[in-house]
């Protein structure tokens, strides 16, 4: 599909094993876990499923939005027993990260750089460090810092909620729409997790707690009537609420990336081939919509792509007035959606988002025919869009 594609298959990359952990809620089950403890045993069981000798490893790239930990990457390559001549990387594209990593891993691999990448991404909320401004004059006290500056206020850096606010009066998506978008993905989710659908792609997480090993947000209990007598959050007379947007979270999510060539020589049978992907920017005050040119600028590229006719859709679900809006735009029709469920649902952690979206493609097409196309798709702080394209071969 992508007119520079390789031929070669050792320069095809593909997704050759995924895995997460559980989501959980901010200073919920995994509180008490850091975020590169989140993705250490992620590694090692990639490592132990597919045969991958630990030092043949020739990255690990992993995004990260909160922490501000330094090189998280790194450090989970550590931890998880990687050699020590193993390096990390970590990546900020805010909730971009993961996909981000993945994309990079994938370039790698198509210039020859590297045979094996462990890339994804790990996000802990709970652990996520206090900020500090120095005082503006001296003998002052230190200012807290909210959040970090996205955009110049001559252009507009709103909060995410506010800027969720602006893309449904823009698109002119209905509360009582987001509020339904809302109900079916805990719906989703919560079969799913019944049918075991998630079960081969978790890998429980030790906590001072015990061991979790299921998703804490999903509600089986939740219906149309609860989600219509939440206030708004963002505005007073707003549609955005805490039902129709999502959680804030801890989890982290790894894939291995690697060449066409090197998988089947580790015999390894399902594989996503890794086609293309794209980040693009926005107006800020509409980050929410970053997908749809991410997404046109992608079908540009890539000869004979109809997003609408993808057959595995994986929308990051921040909110339901941006996912909304953006498949608007696209002409996709919202049920064929994250067939098992969202972020609103499932969580949001931020910087391991990305990866979630491909772990949950992985799983999906497990059985899928060859040729059969996925989408991965992410609207990102600061006003940008990713989407990537993936092939099962």
């Amino acid at each position: 599909m992508r007119s520079n594609a390789s031929s070669d298959p050792a320069r095809i990359p593909v997704v050759a094993a995924a895995v997460r952990t559980p989501i959980g809620r901010i200073n919920g089950t995994l509180a008490a876990v850091e975020p590169a403890s989140l993705a250490a045993p992620l590694i090692r069981r990639i490592l132990a499923e597919t045969g991958l000798a630990p030092d043949a490893v020739d990255d690990v790239i992993l995004g990260n939005a909160a922490n501000s930990a330094g090189n998280l990457a790194r450090l989970a390559a550590l931890e998880a027993g990687l050699p020590v001549a193993v390096p990390g990387l970590t990546v900020d594209r805010q909730c971009g990260s993961g996909l981000e990593a993945i994309a990079l891993a994938a370039r790698l691999v198509q210039a020859g750089a590297g045979r094996f990448y462990l890339a994804g991404g790990t996000e802990s909320t709970s652990r996520a460090h206090l900020r500090l401004r120095p005082p503006a004059m001296p003998g002052g006290m230190p200012e807290p810092v909210p959040r970090a500056r996205m955009a110049p206020d001559a252009i507009g850096d709103p909060d995410m909620g506010i800027a969720a606010e602006n893309v449904a009066a823009h698109a002119g998506i209905s509360r009582v729409r987001q509020d339904a978008f809302a109900l079916e993905s805990h719906r989703r989710a919560v079969a799913a997790r019944k049918a075991g659908r998630f079960d081969g792609e978790i890998v429980p997480v030790e906590t001072p707690g015990g061991v979790v090993a299921q998703d804490e947000c999903p509600r089986e209990n939740t219906s149309l009537e609860k989600l219509a007598g939440l206030n708004p959050v963002f505005r007073p007379e707003g549609t955005v609420t805490a039902g129709n947007a999502c959680p804030v979270n801890d989890g982290a999510s790894v894939v291995l990336v690697t060449s066409l060539a090197a998988a089947r020589a580790l015999g390894l049978a399902v594989l996503l081939e890794i086609v293309d992907s794209v980040t693009v920017g926005v107006d800020p005050n509409l980050l929410g919509l970053g997908p749809v040119p991410a997404v046109h600028t992608l079908a540009a590229r890539n000869a004979g792509l109809d997003a609408a006719r993808v057959p595995f859709l994986e929308f990051n679900e921040a909110f339901a007035a941006q996912v909304l809006a953006c498949l608007d735009c696209l002409g996709i029709d919202p049920a064929a959606v994250n067939r098992d469920g969202g972020a609103l649902a499932l969580g949001h952690p931020y910087g391991a988002s990305g990866a979630i979206l491909v772990t949950r493609l992985f799983a999906q097409m497990r059985d899928a025919a060859e040729g059969t196309t996925a989408l991965a798709m992410m609207g990102i702080g600061g006003g940008m869009g990713i989407a990537t394209l993936f092939r099962k071969v």
